[in-house]
């Protein structure tokens, strides 16, 4: 079953001799459930892309379908309620609200959505993430590793139906790196979660389903590894 749909998707910076096409015309499917990294060369397209599916930056011309969903032709309010409740963000720099501690940032998608935390969810997430006994932790008294696990568990804690993650260990060391690709990979199977990563790293690609490589903002290879 096809989680997301991508078609013909174009998006120009600038204009006449200014003019950048950072994607163009790319298309592509993937099902539920599927892990698929996401490589290609420094400005190829890769984090504009990732962006443009979760709903953060808007496309020149094209469709993205998520969860059977057209994305860009929700209104305003609608895409705010899409990103927080279809879709999980990690990022490479954590994101992370400095005041706030560890339970909070895991709880705010849910918190802004106006909704109850599932004491549950969170204790799962909590004690899967390593970060029991950590709860009341803030940012700064964290390990990078430990505040990429939380950002993570604000991703998932929302049960989103697509998990995306831009460089997700670029500040981490090898071994840190691997522990939240694990993490990722094990969310993947264990929520039956689809992730999308964009990485430079070509060993945390082979870990995945499928590589998709990107560059001039078209799709230039698209690799099954693992069904």
């Amino acid at each position: 079953m096809e989680i997301l749909w991508v078609e013909n998707l174009t998006k120009v910076y600038g204009s006449g001799e200014n003019e950048v096409r950072a994607l163009d015309g790319v298309s592509f499917s993937v099902e539920k459930g599927q892990f698929v990294a996401i490589i290609g060369p420094s400005g190829s397209g890769k984090s504009t892309l990732l962006h443009i599916l979760g709903g953060v930056d808007t496309p020149t011309s094209g469709k993205v379908y998520v969860d059977g969903q057209d994305v860009y032709a929700k209104g305003d309010t609608e895409l705010a309620i899409f990103r927080r409740r279809e879709v999980g963000l990690v990022y490479q720099f954590y994101n992370l609200i400095p005041v706030l501690d560890v339970r909070e940032n895991i709880t705010l998608p849910v918190l802004m959505d106006g909704r109850r935390v599932n004491e549950d969810r969170l204790k799962e997430l909590l004690d899967i993430l390593g970060l029991v006994g950590r709860e009341k932790h803030l940012p700064n008294q964290l390990s990078g590793g430990q505040q990429q696990r939380v950002s993570i568990g604000r991703a998932l804690m929302n049960a989103p139906a697509v998990v995306l993650a831009d460089e997700p260990t670029g500040n981490l060391d090898s071994k840190a790196s691997q522990e939240i690709v694990d993490l990722l990979k094990y969310s993947n199977r264990r929520y039956d979660q689809t992730l999308i990563v964009i990485t430079h790293d070509e060993n945390i690609a082979l870990q995945a389903d499928r590589v998709l490589a990107i560059e001039d903002g078209r799709v230039i290879r698209d690799e099954v590894l693992r069904k």
